[in-house]
């Protein structure tokens, strides 16, 4: 994909033998990675920044993200997380096992460490992305929440592009197979290397422990759409807000919808909100 004139990112799939796919089990887990890189380094090397894309994205459609940090002199690398992307299509555990995304982005920077030394390394996310970089700098989820959810006792949150992903989970699993995956969800999924975390309309705040938010220390700022109904403010942001010590943000505007982040058209919201990505990793990064 090519916006204002930027080059093509080298695209490949790398996998990860420790997990396995979603469709064949025999298989391990494919995690597609599309790496830029600057023109003109604001350092050598270059900070890197990594991007994880909302539910049901890829990281081939986080341009808006990604082009003003390349233009600034980052290297970026983004992601599609298996199973919740629409390049490969939808799996329930790719929106449900919400804990294996991180997961993605400590398997992808130990493969880039591999060919060459990283530069400090910030983590951006959109909407479940969100959630995504805020475990690499150490919040944790609530099994007992997702148990209660599974269970029928607790709502379901909105799932636009897979609404009955909660139903399909249930029908290919088993009730041990269940519980023993939750088993991991309340792992420490925390990377030493994050050093900087931008949330942009964060999702899964209310599956967070308090306890766990408390715990992060990196620098952390959020920007949420003040129309989200996707991923609330009350329910999704505060928690983050609130709990994480070093978090900082403000609204986006009070009519932006979660739905204005998305899309082919480059709206003035996403714009002006990669530029104040960009200005966030420039004063923690370079």
């Amino acid at each position: 994909m090519t916006i204002s004139g930027q080059e093509e990112p080298l695209v490949r799939v790398l996998y990860d033998e420790s997990r396995r796919d979603l469709r064949e089990p025999g298989r391990p887990r494919p995690v597609r990675l599309y790496v830029w890189e600057p023109r003109d380094p604001v350092a050598v090397p270059a900070p890197l920044v990594v991007i994880s894309h909302g539910s049901g994205g890829s990281g081939s459609d986080m341009g808006w993200l990604v082009h003003p940090l390349v233009e600034s002199g980052f290297r970026v690398a983004a992601l599609d997380h298996h199973g919740n992307n629409f390049v490969d299509g939808y799996e329930p555990e790719g929106f449900l096992h919400v804990w294996e995304q991180p997961r993605d982005i400590t398997f992808a920077l130990d493969a880039l460490a591999r060919e060459q030394p990283l530069g400090p390394v910030g983590a951006a996310g959109f909407s479940m992305g969100g959630y995504t970089v805020a475990a690499l700098a150490g919040a944790r989820i609530d099994p007992q929440v997702l148990l209660g959810i599974a269970m029928g006792a607790a709502p379901m949150p909105a799932l636009p592009e897979f609404p009955d992903a909660l139903d399909a989970l249930l029908k290919k699993y088993s009730e041990l197979e269940l519980l023993s995956a939750l088993e991991s969800a309340a792992a420490d999924l925390s990377d030493p290397r994050i050093q900087a975390v931008f949330q942009v309309a964060p999702g899964i705040g209310r599956f967070l422990t308090p306890e766990s938010l408390r715990t992060v220390r990196v620098p952390v700022e959020i920007r949420w759409a003040g129309a989200d109904t996707i991923s609330p403010y009350e329910e999704d942001t505060r928690p983050y807000l609130e709990h994480i010590p070093t978090a900082d943000g403000c609204s986006a505007g009070p009519d932006v919808r979660h739905e204005d982040f998305i899309g082919p058209d480059p709206a003035a919201v996403r714009l002006r909100v990669g530029k104040e990505v960009t200005a966030f990793f420039v004063q923690h990064l370079a």
